[in-house]
């Protein structure tokens, strides 16, 4: 069965993204853009990824990805995307993009059987990791600190999980960043 693993970066106070949601913040530190090796290892065992709307426009929009749906595979390959939303969203030409809405307990027999055997990556946001959580889908926290900070902004995980269910597992040093591994003990997949 499949991981669910929230995979993400934040600032040293715990923001994922400003109060506009942009990432221009983890953009202007170095590396911060990504790709070094251990993600690669990361992103192989991924066989779907799940976002919310903000960050799902976030990136459509910040990397023009309508009128250049050619760089979604070198972002993210050609695993399918499940989006959480409410709100009618751009869809990027050719990419497997699957809209949902409501429970994610509702979705997850869907999401479960498009990630194959491999595990599902929960992109962003907080509030959508949240969700997991509190559905007792939620596995694995990875997050890279990064050595920034904003004033106010959308909140890493918008939850209280204590050291009843989270179990510090690894923490390695990735250029600028300290990455931080959490079990999430309680899950049911």
């Amino acid at each position: 069965m499949p991981r669910v693993v929230y995979y993400t970066a934040t600032t040293l106070n715990g923001f994922l993204a400003d109060d506009h949601d942009s990432l221009d913040w983890l953009f202007a530190v170095p590396g911060g853009e990504g790709g070094d090796e251990d993600f690669q290892r990361f992103l192989a065992g991924i066989g779907v990824l799940v976002q919310g709307s903000s960050t799902y426009r976030w990136v459509i929009e910040h990397e023009d990805l309508v009128a250049h749906p050619e760089k979604w595979p070198s972002y993210y390959g050609d695993r399918p995307t499940w989006v959480f939303t409410s709100k009618d969203q751009p869809v990027v030409p050719g990419v497997d993009i699957r809209f949902a809405s409501g429970d994610v307990r509702d979705v997850w027999p869907q999401i479960r059987a498009s990630a194959g055997d491999r595990d599902v990556w929960i992109v962003g946001g907080g509030d959508l990791a949240g969700q997991f959580a509190d559905a007792g889908l939620l596995d694995e926290i990875r997050v890279s600190i990064a050595p920034a900070t904003l004033p106010s902004g959308k909140p890493l995980l918008p939850r209280s999980l204590g050291a009843d269910r989270l179990e510090l597992t690894a923490v390695r040093q990735a250029g600028a960043f300290a990455e931080l591994t959490y079990a999430v003990k309680g899950s049911a997949t």
